[in-house]
């Protein structure tokens, strides 16, 4: 049954110093909490096989021979701007990777499987909360649509994880189409090791853009891709009101997927400059830089692999700089159209751009739930009744409450002037604006009670997570914003 699994090491092919060969430790008591088994039919890997005990040393990364040696893989990265020579998977191992039945070519990575090469000192184990936190968040990300790492299992390993406090040890079986990221180019641009750089553009070119591998210019075309799926990436999070919370450029993915769930966040109540991870003390990440962060990250990229593009070194810079020139074009030109959208509009114009910023800024001084306002849309729409709307803004002089009921009166005005009928309108207010996001306090509630063997929430928070554009019944209290005392207003990395 295992060879049914038909899992490779493609990343072996390259040179040893992309990786070391790394088993995960034995822990004491492995356990399964949960199987993704809609994600292990996309990876073709039979659930009634996850479920044995033969699954569950897959799962823990111990490896029967039929299987591909795991590694660990080698990266730096540039950490709030400044860099580290060496970093590397220093709690995690690839177990391999496959082709899926999509057709797309698949990692499953295994988190919090002990000490690496890379580790750094550390005890590459993790505690249930970081764990529980990417389950959910990854998994809500990809059920809104947003491109993302999924996670596929979380196992408990039987021993106490010691971090600020004491919890239960866990592992997290996580799929990306790559694990490759911008600090993985950058360790070996680090020690000119050209080579190795021709080598790893080469392997991602054939893995994820193999349309480009006899072009003259692979290279440029493969750098503007990036930086057109980045724009496109960051774009969706500002959607949806979701804060990275750590956008190093070892958590920049070459495959434009949000990677590495540490001190993440969706927003509650609407602030440009939110930040939430504790360890981001002067919001180089904060909510409105992300789309500023993104080609400062892509620049350290193109850094790396100017000679690729030409050998006249300034004749390399102007290529990726006009490049770079339009990452703010494609980020605009994206996320014009995801608010136009939200905001009932099948297509962007200045007029809905307008709209968009002019709803931002009333929320933020009415500190409104971002969420909840735009999900209020719909209602107000098909009630006629502007309070569903006002509702959400709060503590408002009388000269923003007229701004609102302005703005409320632009906004149908533009509907019945642009939408070809009040029920298109609706569905897209429906489709574009999610009634479940992953709140912070379900996930620390869910974390808490986790950490006392309870999963209740946890499992409920899995079943929701599905389906986050429609209201499932009997669970009333995981779609309304925080109560005062329920906000949380920091996030930590748990690493």
């Amino acid at each position: 049954m295992m060879n049914s699994i038909n899992l490779e090491n493609t990343y072996t092919s390259l040179p040893p110093e992309f990786f070391r060969y790394t088993e995960a430790e034995t822990m004491p008591d492995v356990t399964v909490i949960t199987i993704n088994e809609q994600l292990a039919d996309l990876l073709n890997i039979d659930i009634g096989f996850l479920k044995s005990q033969s699954g569950l040393k897959f799962l823990s990364g111990k490896n029967s021979k039929t299987l591909p040696n795991s590694i660990s893989l080698a990266y730096a990265g540039h950490q709030f701007g400044h860099l580290v020579p060496q970093l590397g998977d220093g709690r995690a191992v690839l177990l391999g990777d496959k082709i899926c039945q999509d057709g797309v070519r698949r990692d499953i990575q295994l988190k919090g499987s002990g000490k690496t090469y890379f580790s750094r000192g550390g005890d590459g184990r993790a505690g249930i909360g970081p764990v529980i936190r990417e389950y959910l968040i990854s998994e809500s990300m990809h059920h809104l649509g947003v491109p993302t790492t999924r996670s596929l299992a979380v196992l408990l390993t039987g021993e106490k994880v010691v971090r600020a406090e004491v919890s239960p040890g866990a592992m997290l079986a996580r799929v990306a189409t790559s694990h490759v990221r911008v600090g993985t180019f950058e360790f070996f641009a680090i020690r000119n090791q050209k080579d190795h750089i021709r080598k790893l553009a080469d392997f991602m070119i054939e893995r994820s853009h193999p349309d480009l591998s006899d072009k003259k210019e692979k290279y440029e075309l493969f750098f503007e891709r990036i930086v057109k799926g980045q724009a496109s990436l960051v774009a969706q999070w500002n959607s949806v009101g979701f804060i990275h919370g750590v956008m190093n450029t070892d958590n920049t993915s070459i495959s434009c997927e949000t990677i590495d769930y540490g001190p993440c966040a969706f927003m509650d109540s609407y602030e440009a400059n939110k930040v939430f991870s504790s360890i981001d003390q002067y919001g180089r990440y904060a909510f409105s830089n992300q789309s500023r962060v993104a080609p400062w990250n892509l620049s350290r990229f193109a850094e790396t692999i100017l000679f690729l593009i030409s050998k006249n070194t300034s004749d390399a810079i102007k290529v990726v700089e006009k490049i770079l020139f339009d990452f703010d074009k494609n980020f605009n030109a994206s996320l014009d159209i995801l608010s136009s959208r939200k905001l009932g509009f099948k297509n962007y114009s200045k007029k809905t751009s307008s709209l968009y910023s002019e709803l931002l800024n009333l929320m933020e001084v009415g500190k409104a739930d971002f969420t909840g306002t735009f999900k209020s849309l719909k209602e107000t729409l098909i009630k006629e009744d502007d309070t569903i709307f006002l509702n959400n803004f709060r503590n408002m002089d009388e000269e923003n409450q007229h701004a609102i009921s302005q703005w409320l009166g632009a906004w149908r005005k533009l509907l019945q002037e642009n939408s070809e009928s009040k029920t298109e309108a609706i569905e897209f207010l429906s489709s574009s604006n999610p009634t479940f996001i992953m709140r912070n306090h379900l996930v620390e509630n869910a974390i808490g009670k986790a950490t006392k063997g309870d999963f209740s929430d946890f499992d409920i928070l899995c079943d929701l997570l599905t389906m986050p554009f429609e209201i499932k019944e009997n669970h009333d209290e995981f779609y309304k914003p925080p109560a005062a005392s329920q906000v949380v207003h920091q996030t930590f990395c748990g690493t």
